[in-house]
């Protein structure tokens, strides 16, 4: 079975498609997955894995390791253009993660001026007051909606939660119009000999009409870079990739983002 990608807290410096060069931050276990999602392309592997024993990394520890990573690295003369939240599972989930991203504003603003802070979201706990409170304060809340289509999210993203729905988070995204980023995983297979396929016209048409809804202030579309655990998926070419684009630019006026 595929395996965590992160044994650690703090992580990186990594190079990052869309973000550039990031410091992670991974308030997962090192151990284990806890998500609240089971995508089938999900680079840490299915939610069978377990939780391991290292449990929810506390407040205290997140910004204690982060301000050394953080001092050191301007002690080295390195570069830094985002500190990113995601790591081996769903960060918004952390009890305390409205302090953590408070703790990590402080320590941003005291070592690296000007970096962006960026959480990877997979836009489950949005009905959350304390979590929204913190995603309005970073610089890329970098939200999910994989597919428009009820049938499609579910099989592809596989929430854990019944009452997770299309219906319900699509309201929940709108909070964030003009200042969110939606980001969407194109990708297409099949999952115990049940197609899944998100890029399909009718897929595009309705994530058009969600996107216009919703109205961030960017699109980010990406498909898959590494190994996943349900290896049917398809990467798909960049030019497809591309071509929902321009599509989507034309139809919303929003820009888009492409990472191949």
């Amino acid at each position: 079975m595929q395996t965590v990608l992160f044994h650690s807290t703090i992580f990186g410096p990594i190079h990052s498609r869309r973000l550039g060069t990031s410091l992670g931050v991974n308030l997962s276990p090192a151990d284990g997955k806890v998500c609240t999602f089971d995508c089938l392309y999900c680079e840490a592997g299915f939610n069978a894995q377990g939780p391991g024993r290292a449990g929810l990394p506390p407040r205290e520890e997140v910004r204690r390791l982060l301000r050394e990573k953080l001092a050191q690295m301007r002690r080295d003369g390195e570069s830094l253009d985002v500190i990113t939240f995601s790591g081996n599972g769903e960060p918004t989930v952390h009890p305390e993660f409205e302090g953590i991203i408070e703790d990590t504003i402080a320590a941003r603003d005291e070592f690296f001026p000007g970096v962006k802070i960026s959480v990877l979201s997979n836009s489950t706990q949005l009905h959350r007051p304390d979590v929204c409170r913190a995603l309005e304060r970073v610089d890329n809340n970098i939200l999910k909606l994989d597919s428009a289509v009820e049938s499609t999210m579910q099989a592809l993203d596989r929430p854990t939660s019944p009452a997770f729905s299309i219906a319900k988070v699509l309201p929940q995204l709108e909070r964030f119009a003009g200042t969110g980023i939606v980001q969407t995983m194109l990708t297409r297979g099949s999952h115990h000999g049940v197609p899944v396929d998100n890029t399909t016209d009718e897929e595009i048409s309705a994530l058009i009409e969600a996107y216009r809804r919703i109205r961030p202030r960017e699109i980010m579309i990406y498909t898959i870079d590494r190994r996943t655990p349900e290896q049917s998926l398809e990467r798909i070419p960049v030019e497809e990739l591309r071509a929902a684009a321009e599509r989507i630019t034309a139809e919303t006026g929003i820009p888009v983002q492409v990472s191949a």
